[in-house]
């Protein structure tokens, strides 16, 4: 997967835009030390700073840090693996938004997690849950099934857990579990008639990389042929979104 920080920031605002409800829950207070995990270009990671803590965001897109950076050069950045990373000093509170469905396997993720959050340490995060973007992971598929060049769909780079799915995990680090739940949230994208191309383009384009432009044109047609009676309502497309939440602490 490679981000197109331009596209994310041009086309997909949405995405800190929600998760700044999130940080109601998280809290900052002054002299906290908070990790945001999956800052992305930056800008809830400028958010947590402005209340007051410190704040340090990673991604492991170096186009994303680049332009966290020159979003805001005063707030600290670092690439870093979701699943391998370490630092010398711990953190009040681990932050992620819209992030641990891209990252696998979630045991390493919450494995790092745990190591760098000092006893009592909150963890809170948001990202896709169970059924997330169903219709279009269904829509994908079948376009793909139907094309017999195309008969295999590449591996699903996502991981969409249930609430006891995760839960389980925490519990198994050693986590305490204070809240989880798991709710949908249609998502209008940006942009009349090219909203679920520019979601396509942004989020999926894993599974196209192998696939030439002409034919890549042609499924993405066909994938916004199926996706138009469900997700696109009134001149807007919508992505059909289900988010986990959860708030755990380390005991």
């Amino acid at each position: 997967m490679t981000w197109n920080a331009s596209l994310y920031e041009n086309k997909h605002s949405f995405v800190w835009q929600y998760g700044e409800n999130l940080l109601e829950i998280l809290s900052p207070q002054k002299g906290d030390r908070i990790l945001d995990l999956g800052c992305g270009t930056g800008h809830l990671t400028d958010r947590i700073a402005k209340m007051g803590a410190t704040a340090i965001g990673i991604d492991n897109s170096p186009a994303m840090i680049a332009q966290a950076k020159q979003n805001y050069p005063d707030v600290q950045f670092e690439i870093a693996d979701g699943t391998n990373f370490t630092f010398s000093e711990s953190f009040d509170a681990v932050f992620s938004n819209a992030v641990l469905h891209w990252i696998k396997p979630p045991e390493a993720v919450i494995n790092c997690i745990w190591k760098v959050l000092k006893p009592g340490g909150r963890f809170i995060a948001e990202f896709g849950g169970k059924g997330n973007v169903r219709e279009i992971v269904d829509a994908i598929a079948s376009t793909f099934k139907e094309n017999d060049e195309l008969n295999q769909l590449a591996a699903n780079s996502w991981y969409f857990p249930s609430i006891g799915e995760y839960a389980s995990l925490l519990e198994k680090q050693g986590f305490e579990v204070n809240n989880a739940m798991l709710f949908d949230r249609p998502t209008p994208l940006d942009g009349e008639e090219e909203g679920m191309r520019n979601w396509l383009e942004m989020f999926a384009q894993g599974i196209f990389s192998d696939i030439s432009s002409d034919k890549k044109e042609e499924i993405l047609c066909k994938i916004e042929e199926k996706l138009r009676p469900k997700l696109h309502q009134n001149n807007t497309w919508f992505a059909d979104y289900r988010r986990i939440r959860i708030v755990a602490k380390k005991v």
